[in-house]
């Protein structure tokens, strides 16, 4: 913030709620949940307050159609990290002051000024646009632009045209009850719903490009995620688990806590690989990782399964291999990407962050004695038969017996 955007506006001890500086922040879909609505604005303050946590101190108040956000330190840097939040539509920093319209062309003046110098000098649009939530302020909507446009105008000096669309910079106003509310940024944030709000799932976690979207999307829908990643130990090195660890790294600036199961799985493809057909190995691979994942989905309190997989992409994402694939789990099973190409995962992985590291050159378990020509249009009955040889139950427990648990904090607080 510059100088003249710290400075107090006067006349801001008029009134006890007028505060020079907080975040406006300003949710969608929550507005909808009619009688529950209180409890997803208040998980989702709770997550701004654990998300800013390392940052600064909140004072935080639930207003109607809005979460009110006072740091105590750092106010820019606060705006920037709820835009990871979920249940976040876009946020606003803001000058709190009093309903005397003087004072709020005087502040909104200021935050011109301050909004200009990241404009060209000339030929910039500019419009004002009030939201009047408190309908006892003595001017409508319009009259209040009008009034601040007239007074912020002709000290500004040329270059500034009136747009009264697409503007390059819209002075926003907020009439509140208490008090009114100046900025001229919003910064958007995800959108949806609050993590926590729908539940606690369990997403398959390799080290490619796809799970990582998909448990983002989970978050996204309000589900807490927790990861499970496989390991392939001695066939695969250390590395490969510092891929995965530093994915749920990043995943952790979009949920409060994070837990990372890594399971030892090498045994298991051992067993396949001895008593199985070839062309089965991978889709006979994620069956047993399905019954591993729901073993410990079950023990971590989770209802439902969460994997990247997308209709189509390879071998073992043909219609019939992931009905192979999902009979082998004993809960829900949620596709995020299923109808996503891949492009698309793609622009959504650089979007949130775990593009670098997805695209860093290590094998997943997976490779390990992969198949020559996978089957496509696997079949259940032939998977049962196969599994039959072997004793499923006893290397799923062996397996859940042996993993390992790690709590991850955030990449970037």
């Amino acid at each position: 913030m510059s100088s003249r955007a710290t400075s107090e506006p006067a006349g801001r001890n008029a009134e006890p709620e007028v505060h020079p500086w907080l975040i406006l922040v300003r949710y969608g879909e929550i507005a909808l949940k009619g009688g529950n609505r209180a409890f997803f604005e208040k998980t989702l303050a709770r997550n701004i307050k654990s998300a800013c946590a390392s940052i600064s101190d909140l004072r935080i108040e639930i207003r109607r159609g809005r979460i009110l956000v006072w740091p105590k330190r750092r106010p820019e840097r606060v705006a920037r990290r709820l835009q990871d939040v979920m249940g976040i539509h876009n946020v606003s920093l803001a000058q709190g002051i009093s309903h005397d319209p003087e004072e709020i062309a005087s502040a909104g003046l200021a935050a011109v000024h301050d909004a200009l110098e990241e404009l060209p000098k000339e030929g910039a649009t500019f419009r004002v646009k009030t939201k009047r939530g408190y309908k006892g302020f003595p001017m409508t909507s319009t009259e209040l632009d009008r009034f601040v446009a007239d007074r912020i105008l002709p000290q500004i000096g040329g270059g500034l045209k009136v747009q009264m669309k697409g503007a390059d910079l819209v002075l926003g106003i907020e009439v509140r009850e208490k008090s009114a509310f100046v900025y001229t940024k919003r910064l958007p944030g995800p959108g949806g719903l609050p993590v926590g709000t729908l539940g606690h799932v369990l997403c398959l976690l390799s080290g490619g490009i796809d799970s990582p979207v998909a448990a983002w999307m989970a978050m996204k829908r309000g589900c807490r995620v927790s990861f499970v990643s496989f390991h392939s130990a001695p066939y695969l090195g250390e590395s490969s688990k510092k891929k995965v660890a530093d994915l749920v790294r990043v995943l952790a600036n979009y949920q409060p806590t994070n837990q990372l199961y890594i399971v030892p799985f090498a045994e298991s493809q051992e067993a396949i690989r001895d008593h199985a057909p070839e062309p089965y190995r991978t889709v006979l691979y994620r069956r047993m990782m399905q019954r591993i994942a729901t073993r410990i989905a079950k023990r971590a309190g989770c209802g439902a399964l969460v994997t990247g997989e997308s209709l189509g992409q390879v071998a073992s994402q043909t219609l019939e291999n992931m009905s192979c694939i999902e009979d082998a789990s004993g809960l829900p099973v949620l596709r995020p990407l299923v109808a996503m190409d891949k492009q698309e995962a793609i622009d959504l992985a650089r979007r949130i962050g775990t593009f670098d590291t997805s695209i860093k050159p290590e094998p997943d378990c997976c490779t390990v004695f992969q198949p020559s020509k996978p089957i496509i249009h696997g079949k259940i009955e032939d998977c049962e038969a196969a599994e039959a040889c072997f004793d499923v139950d006893g290397l799923a427990e062996e397996a859940v017996k042996g993993t390992e648990r790690k709590k991850i904090g955030a990449l970037d607080t």
